[in-house]
């Protein structure tokens, strides 16, 4: 019996000694963790505050040391889909419909950011993770995966470099490459002291002298009231703006509506007892589709100032219409128009979509704007934080490259 207990043989009654947990199950712990913070980071970082963007940079470093794969596909949906949470029900506002609309367009959006990282993720420690970090940044950056490339973490540069420019983008890149590698934890310690003494400087980039926006609160009729009564309201509006001392005031999105002669008459003349010009969005529709454009008049002049480069895709932006042989959509000029002159000033333009994307503000800002305009009709944004994460974005580049910045919004 002694053979027996010290041997193969166990005594009845005795248990065997507590089995350390598997490694599967340790990774498997692991992976759901760095899943659930990863969508706590699309969450609180696009959350619509302007200071909470740096906390996106926690991003590549939940990618990178993902140990899978799928878990790495996992970690990149889970960040995407909780910064983008807003669109299911602004889908469902817009078409007056349930949330299923809009939440298969959001599953679909989060395809090619997720598709990118995956499959960009090589296994820890892996070489050249950083290098592979920024090309799926890029890649998200400009067409064709930057039509839908939300949330890039790069976004945060203005809040962590404020007027270091061009610099402060590679400053950030940087940052983004470390937070990849084992010296993470000194990267991020830097990257929160930026933060933090930014945060205690911060202030948020104002309009230039004799420049006002004005934001509405005219919900979906923007746009389609197109009443005589509408168009005076709104006049009114520029005429008090003008006599608090506005050389040049901004409407929002789609404030005059179809662009008509009509409407180009009324305005002109209702302008001719003042100074002012007027920046208002409108529409210009012709057989094969419209545009979305900024308008600029006065009473001498009017003009179409710029042309909407990314128009909002599935809703206004429809290109499978052409595949099809039909006709409507609005029209996307992708790389044109990146900055225009009014009043002796050169500014950027951005209408809605595009303060949520890269390339349109990187492509303006490359041809030395003076001011950033900003403008957006949000009705349909009810309940959710998408025309507050426009602003951020907006006031987050604006910040970075040291340009004043006017914005104009109606919800």
């Amino acid at each position: 019996m002694t053979r027996g207990i010290s041997g193969r043989f166990r005594p009845l009654g005795c248990s065997a000694a507590p089995s350390r947990s598997s490694p599967s199950r340790i990774d498997g712990v692991r992976s759901f963790g760095l899943v659930v913070l990863s969508g706590l980071t699309g969450d609180i970082g696009w959350s619509g505050h302007v200071l909470a963007l740096p906390v996106a940079f926690a991003f590549p470093a939940l990618w990178a040391f993902s140990r899978s794969r799928p878990v790495a596909a996992a970690v990149s949906a889970a960040y995407f889909l909780a910064a983008s949470h807003g669109l299911p029900q602004g889908v469902a506002n817009f078409y007056a419909s349930d949330l299923w609309p809009g939440l298969l367009l959001w599953i679909v959006a989060s395809i090619a950011f997720v598709v990118v990282h995956a499959a960009l993720w090589t296994r820890p420690p892996g070489k050249g993770r950083g290098a592979r970090y920024l090309a799926a940044a890029a890649l998200m950056a400009v067409p064709p995966f930057g039509i839908v490339g939300w949330a890039n973490p790069i976004t945060a540069a203005g809040v962590l470099f404020p007027g270091w420019g061009w610099w402060g983008m590679a400053a950030a890149a940087a940052g983004l490459v470390a937070m990849t590698t084992r010296w993470w934890p000194v990267a991020a310690i830097v990257l929160a002291g930026f933060w933090l003494w930014s945060a205690t400087t911060w202030t948020a980039p104002s309009p230039p002298a004799g420049w006002a926006g004005v934001d509405l609160d005219l919900g979906q009729s923007l746009g389609r009231d197109a009443s005589l009564e509408r168009h005076r309201e709104l006049i009114g509006v520029v005429k008090r703006k003008a006599g608090d001392g506005a050389r040049v005031v901004i409407l929002p999105e789609s404030a005059l509506g179809f662009w008509t002669p009509t409407v180009e008459r009324l305005w002109r003349s209702q302008l001719s007892d003042t100074p002012v010009t007027v920046i208002a969005g409108a529409v210009i529709v012709d057989e094969d589709g419209y545009d979305n454009v900024m308008n600029a008049m006065s009473a001498g002049t009017s003009d179409v100032l710029y042309r909407e480069r990314m128009p909002v895709p599935v809703s206004m932006w429809q290109p499978w219409r052409r595949w099809l042989g039909e006709s409507g959509g609005a029209r996307a000029h992708f790389f044109a128009n990146p900055a225009t002159e009014i009043d002796g000033a050169r500014i950027a333009p951005l209408i809605c979509y595009e303060q949520l994307i890269l390339w349109p503000i990187l492509q303006s800002a490359a041809q030395s704007p003076a001011i950033i305009v900003a403008t957006g009709n949000g009705w349909w944004t009810t309940g959710t934080s998408i025309v507050a994460i426009q602003k951020a974005s907006a006031q987050a580049w604006a910040r970075l490259f040291g340009f004043p910045l006017v914005t104009a919004f109606n919800t």
